[in-house]
């Protein structure tokens, strides 16, 4: 090898241990709508038990990301405004303060409508301590929140020892503590439920009976009911009263005031809406949307 050839290779390693030395030391960018696909880094490929990243999307552009899984396990908090997650068991509604919980390897899709701000953080499910085997939707405390945003300025392949492994284990203790929220809504399988779940989410303010829609589906009212129970575990009425908590939550997230909402669910008047949600959540949708936007 002549003396020009080595100081070439010479160079051209020194300059990829700087890329790599520059990867190493690079937080995972927030990501938005005018992300380029290169700003992604999959989680899975990266060598490390938690791997998190924040996203921020405008007002105008709505985003949809179909069903997928990963093998890390996944936390999604909201920070301001709302996105529905749909796995194989059901629907979920995720409002500010909130995060939907995937187990790894669980299939799911994202929609989201509006603005929204938030963080992401990729679990490998062999850490402990034991987490939810199921998707749901969980309360975020100020601790729980405030350990996502700073491991998210972790460098990507961040010192596995020292501070860093205390941070991410108070994560984890942390969010083994967090409370599950009851907004989930069970989706039935069948083909005929499947049509009326759409005709209902397309226009939440018509309130047919279940003789209605049964006859709708072709069925008797008492087939109907049966279905319902059996893929769903619940009536048609609670059913239809869940539904409708959450796509008030959503509504509300993304600006809606409660008497447009009353109004877009079919209810004649706002305390007979506000009755509804409260049984449901405890409290009226007004203070549950205030303790998610104070502060």
């Amino acid at each position: 090898m002549d003396m020009a050839s080595f100081r070439y290779q010479v160079r051209l390693l020194f300059n990829l241990a700087k890329l790599i030395l520059a990867v190493k030391n690079t937080s995972m960018p927030m990501l938005n709508e005018l992300s380029k696909t290169e700003d992604w880094i999959e989680p899975d490929d990266v060598p490390r038990a938690i791997v998190t990243y924040g996203y921020a999307t405008g007002q105008a552009e709505s985003m949809e990301l179909d069903f997928h899984s990963h093998a890390k396990s996944q936390i999604m908090l909201v920070q301001r405004g709302a996105l529905t997650c749909e796995g194989d068991s059901g629907l979920w509604v995720v409002p500010p303060r909130s995060a939907i919980w995937i187990p790894g390897g669980a299939r799911h899709a994202i929609r989201i409508s509006g603005a929204l701000e938030g963080y992401n953080a990729f679990i490998d499910p062999a850490l402990g301590p034991p987490l939810p085997e199921t998707c749901c939707a969980v309360a975020v405390t100020p601790l729980l929140r405030e350990l996502l945003v700073r491991a998210s300025e972790l460098p990507l392949y961040y010192e596995e020892n020292g501070a860093n492994s205390r941070l991410l284990d108070v994560l984890l203790d942390e969010l083994a503590r967090a409370r599950v929220e009851d907004l989930h809504l069970p989706m039935p399988v069948d083909r005929r439920l499947r049509g009326i779940v759409s005709m209902m989410t397309g226009a939440p303010g018509e309130r047919k009976t279940l003789d209605t829609w049964a006859r709708q589906a072709g069925v008797s009212e008492r087939t109907l009911s049966r279905l319902i129970s059996q893929e769903t575990g619940m009536s048609f009425g609670r059913w239809r009263q869940q539904l409708n908590v959450m796509l008030a939550v959503q509504w509300l997230a993304d600006g809606a005031t409660i008497q447009q909402v009353a109004g877009h669910l079919g209810y004649e008047s706002v305390p007979s809406f506000v009755t509804m949600f409260r049984k449901v959540l405890g409290m009226s949708p007004g203070r549950y949307m205030a303790e998610r936007y104070s502060g």
